[in-house]
């Protein structure tokens, strides 16, 4: 369970929100920043605090570089120890991303994936390598090129795509869809806004969120792993205040902490 707890909260942290081709953004609104967030665990009564993250964005010339460095607390580490960095640069005007690399520590073992990102028009292929330790020790190095049409991301730019969108804009219901790269595969994402609602943060304020949830799909409809539940701050900053995923047993939550 711990294993795929924590494979899951990058998607919970950088939900796969894209593709609202009718709304405004304005890519140059970000300054350098880092956010903090807190992981946690709930079933039934069970409600503990397993793994930190924290978000940076700084900009370097005509692109914006991304880092999210993530760990699990002592207690998880006996557990299933994750220790955790994903890399990225996204383009300043457009928000395309250029590069992502996912270095991962995780249960004793090193794995890496890395893509570069290229664009013809309206098709974005991303070249895919893959580093993984085998159980006997060995590195195993495999490489595959991914190509779709649409708005195309990764799993840490589309975080700042979501930031920008301009959400009294969309209408109660509402969906759309995108592709994300992994290092192995594409998935769709398909989202819908569930319109604003005011929600408690964990030091226990009160803030005006707009509820957002997203589908994943592989393979055309196949569905790829459970939805996801996200609570976004209705100013102008649009910063994930809440989030929360479905695992096989219990819930992973995740809260903005400053």
């Amino acid at each position: 369970m711990m294993k795929r707890y924590f494979a899951l909260y990058y998607i919970v942290i950088l939900v796969a929100i894209i593709a609202f081709p009718s709304i405004k953004l304005s890519a140059s609104g970000f300054s350098n920043e880092s956010l903090h967030y807190v992981i946690s665990y709930k079933w039934g009564l069970i409600h503990k605090d397993a793994g930190d993250a924290t978000l940076s964005l700084k900009r370097n010339g005509s692109n914006y570089d991304l880092s999210l460095a993530a760990k699990t607390k002592p207690w998880a580490d006996k557990f299933y120890e994750v220790r955790d960095t994903l890399l990225g640069k996204l383009r300043i005007t457009d928000l395309k991303p250029l590069s992502y690399s996912k270095i991962a520590h995780e249960g004793g073992k090193y794995n890496r994936d890395d893509i570069t990102f290229t664009f013809n028009g309206n098709t974005t292929t991303g070249q895919c390598k893959r580093l993984r330790t085998l159980k006997n020790g060995d590195l195993d190095i495999s490489e595959k090129r991914l190509s779709a049409s649409g708005p195309v991301y990764d799993m840490l730019s589309v975080f700042y795509y979501l930031r920008l969108i301009n959400y009294e804009d969309l209408q109660q219901g509402k969906v759309s869809k995108a592709t994300i790269f992994s290092g192995s595969k594409a998935e769709t994402i398909t989202i819908r806004c569930l319109g604003k609602e005011r929600i408690k943060l964990r030091d226990k304020s009160e803030r005006e969120a707009y509820h957002i949830q997203f589908t994943f799909t592989s393979d055309g409809r196949k569905k790829s792993s459970d939805d996801i539940d996200t609570w976004i701050s209705a100013d102008d900053r649009h910063i994930p205040l809440y989030l929360v995923g479905k695992l096989p047993v219990g819930q992973v939550r995740v809260y903005f902490i400053k």
